[in-house]
């Protein structure tokens, strides 16, 4: 099909000094996002977009198809507190997520929150709750268009009556409920601080009900490097306040606050290690999970009088599959583990004795584990790539489990009929890497498989077996889903995830590579019939993988991505993703960050693959002006007709995180229909994929 002709860019003279290296930036002007100049040009991006992928004939079927998918809806891990289960829910047509409580197990649902019928356009969004420990009251955050900047609100769980309370600037929020009030995390008021560090400088106060919070208290913060991330938990007597302070993904700090003895201050419970810890406080003891001298991660309880680490005693050690999560209910400990990315929950006594498995559905992913601290309960949810999320309660003692909410299954969506399989293969260093492959059971490795490959090796984050509708899709049409689990990522420990960070981050492409050659190797695919997707971090993976193997791939989809590694640090929150890339302020970290750099590896007269990117003005976390930049950038380089670069950005939208279905239809359809497109993946009925 003819491509619309690419909109014309103008170029900067801007040429930086990075420590003695001069590195041009002729997009500069594009950082502006806020210029008329700027939202012209993206009028023209979007509109160029659109042509080509609303003339796609297989667009329309996959966003049919889609919204089946995605219309089994959205579900959060249970919280039994209090003799209560609170949960989120999005269920068929509605646009967000709604905070449900039932008062038992076997007991109705009820709407608590509902932002749909705060906003019928499904722009706000439910970012999180905090149930007070006797579950009376709720804390909340509500935001707009994605933009993450939650205003907390208060709510009473019997009556549904909201208070006047109402604390702004509480984006990523966390609550600690003690008598009377709580204790939150909180962003600076504008103007307060120098324009553009509204996103740092994150601080604990303490809030009494009814007061103004202009007036509350500052707790924790002043002085504290203000990339931090902080966070709040109190016990359930409201006697101790944990406070954790994270440098990044790899190193925090932690501090206990007893309240009986205000006057003593801050006691400390881990500081200047290098290590992870984090938990909560029961009875008179501090629980945390941590990986200092325990790479896959153990258990520890010290008492809280005495906190110091030199102290704490190991309840659950560690073992060779990595401990995801831990909670607590009065007398047993719940344990989240991966084995080879996959979970297993068990549940033991307080001195890590009486080893009791609570079954699981079949292998999946468990996100998080959820316990009632005051009873006997624990929570979770469980998925896999051809099942949609279902909740459970389950008894810590007994390790009987309560189906309480499933998520229905999509019409048509023969789960029978596909296979998943593990693999291993090796990366370029020799380095044994994981990978999940999913296909219909008749799909066979003819080495013409239409395939995605996706992944996103960073953050101390775990790719395990979840659903996701594009993947249903893409898979039940015939072709062939690929994940790696990348160093960078969680998977198998701390040691993993520092293998792919800082100077590092090479690893995970490499990892990343690997895979793609694996597939062309084993029979499965051909570089004219790969595809790759990311986001986030994810879309630094496959910008890299653009950049640096571009003749591997038919077709790349490149969302809310990193780009620019030289400059990423300037925008939005991402001074503290500085732990973990570096920071080309450095000059020992600016080189390595610009030997992957995506916008300052791209060279003229090299055949790029097609490649879409897309991106939104509301997002929080990820500039868009990374998107903006690199699709200019290609365009102008491409002297090949068959090498399209599409940008698509979305006006009213952030990160993705609270998207209304509406606008994730449309996002998805415009992926996958290019991804088809290109890999040779077609319609073949009314909303069903197949291959040509």
């Amino acid at each position: 099909m003819p491509f619309p002709p690419t909109p014309r860019t103008a170029r900067d003279t801007v040429v930086d000094d990075v420590h003695g290296v001069k590195i041009a930036d002729p997009y500069r002007w594009l950082e502006a996002d806020t210029s008329k100049r700027v939202g012209d040009w993206t009028d023209e991006q979007n509109e160029r977009t659109r042509a080509v992928l609303d003339a796609l004939p297989q667009r329309a079927g996959v966003a049919r198809r889609l919204r089946e998918l995605l219309g089994v809806g959205l579900l959060s891990t249970p919280r039994p507190i209090g003799g209560r289960i609170f949960h989120t829910r999005r269920e068929g047509e509605q646009k967000q997520s709604i905070l449900y409580v039932r008062d038992s197990i076997g007991a109705p649902d009820r709407a608590l929150v509902d932002p749909n019928a705060l906003d019928p356009a499904g722009l706000t969004t439910l970012d999180w709750y905090y149930p007070s420990h006797d579950a009376r009251y709720v804390a909340y955050g509500l935001s707009r268009g994605g933009d993450e900047m939650s205003t907390l609100h208060v709510i009473e769980t019997a009556t549904e009556k909201e208070l006047p309370d109402r604390i702004p600037h509480t984006q990523w929020g966390s609550v600690a409920w003690v008598e009377g009030g709580f204790y939150y995390t909180v962003f600076p008021v504008p103007g307060s601080v120098p324009p553009g560090d509204e996103n740092y400088y994150v601080r604990v106060r303490h809030h009494r009900l009814g007061d103004d919070p202009a007036n509350d208290a500052l707790v924790f913060g002043e002085g504290r490097p203000k990339e931090e991330i902080q966070f709040v938990a109190a016990s359930p007597d409201g006697r101790w306040v944990l406070i954790t302070a994270f440098e990044g993904w790899a190193r925090n700090d932690v501090y206990l606050v007893d309240r009986r003895h205000l006057e003593r201050g801050l006691t400390t419970v881990l500081e200047a290690k290098d290590a992870l810890a984090e938990g909560f406080v029961q009875g008179d003891r501090v629980w945390l999970r941590t990986n200092l001298d325990a790479p896959n991660y153990r258990v520890i309880s010290v008492a809280a009088e005495s906190p110091d680490a030199s102290r704490w005693e190991t309840v659950i050690p560690e073992g060779k599959d990595v401990i995801e999560s831990f909670d607590r209910t009065r007398d047993r400990v719940a344990v989240l583990r991966l084995h080879r990315a996959t979970a297993r929950i068990a549940t033991y006594d307080l001195q890590g004795r009486d080893e009791r498995e609570v079954p699981l559905p079949s292998l999946g992913a468990v996100e998080t584990v959820e316990g009632d601290h005051d009873g006997d309960l624990i929570g979770y949810t469980f998925q896999s790539f051809t099942q949609p999320l279902i909740a459970f309660v389950a008894d810590a003692r007994a390790g009987r489990a309560n189906e309480i909410v499933r998520l229905r299954m999509p019409e048509r969506l023969d789960v029978a009929s596909i296979a998943v399989e593990q693999t291993t293969y090796p990366s370029k260093d020799g380095t044994e890497v994981t990978m999940f492959l999913v296909h219909r059971k008749d799909v066979a490795p003819t080495g013409q498989v239409p395939t995605l490959l996706s992944g996103y090796g960073g953050f101390n984050i775990s790719r395990v077996p979840a659903y996701a509708a594009g993947v249903a899709a893409w898979v039940e049409a015939g072709g062939l889903f690929a994940l790696p689990n990348l160093r960078g990522g969680g998977e198998y420990g701390e040691t993993w995830h520092r293998a792919g960070m800082l100077g590092k981050k090479q690893n995970v492409f490499d990892d990343f590579h690997a895979a793609a050659e694996a597939l062309i190797a084993r029979g499965w695919t051909t570089p004219k019939r790969l595809a790759v997707s990311g986001g986030s971090n994810g879309g630094l993976l496959v910008g890299a993988a653009l950049t640096q193997r571009p003749e591997l791939f038919a077709a790349v989809c490149c969302a809310v991505p990193l780009l620019d590694m030289l400059r990423y640090q300037n925008f939005r929150i991402a001074r503290i993703w500085i732990a973990e890339y570096g920071s080309s302020e450095d000059p020992r970290q600016a080189e390595w960050l610009r030997k992957y750099s995506p916008y300052h590896n791209t060279r003229a007269g090299v055949r790029y693959p097609p490649v879409l990117f897309t991106t939104a003005e509301g997002d929080s976390r990820v500039d868009p002006m990374h998107a903006r930049k690199m699709a200019a950038l290609l365009q102008a380089q491409s002297e090949d007709p068959e090498s399209l670069v599409l940008l698509r950005v979305d006006r009213d939208a952030g990160h993705g995180i609270g998207k209304p279905l509406d606008k994730q239809v449309d996002d998805l359809a415009d992926q996958y229909a290019f991804l088809a497109w290109r890999t040779g993946l077609s319609l073949v009925g009314p909303g069903m994929l197949g291959r040509e």
